[in-house]
């Protein structure tokens, strides 16, 4: 398996950051523990940590099931939902490919 560390951007990191604080700020407005979110999500306190100070390092699943956790995973239904860019290519019919193109070894 190929294990490759994300590489981000500072302004993406700044967004991840921002992910991880509102997180955190969820969990401790329902005054939830981060011992009993991390088990409630099957998770461990470290990656809670991470996952809250926006690593990129950690799965989406985690933060989708700490999102669970907290009552939020219809937010993440959210992500991406108003494509404008998306709708103009098609408003304007260009036709787009099933698959990107593969990449040349």
């Amino acid at each position: 398996m190929n294990n490759k560390k994300a590489i981000l951007l500072p302004k993406n990191q700044e967004i991840l950051a921002n992910v991880g604080e509102q997180i955190k700020l969820a969990r401790l407005r329902r005054k939830l523990s981060g011992q009993m979110v991390a088990e409630r999500a099957g998770i461990g306190r470290n990656t809670l940590i991470s996952i809250e100070k926006g690593k990129a390092s950690v799965s989406i699943g985690h933060y989708l099931n700490v999102l669970k956790v907290l009552g939020l995973e219809k937010d993440f239904l959210m992500l991406a939902k108003d494509d404008i860019l998306g709708r103009k290519l098609q408003d304007a019919g260009l036709s787009t490919k099933e698959r990107a193109p593969k990449k040349k070894a």
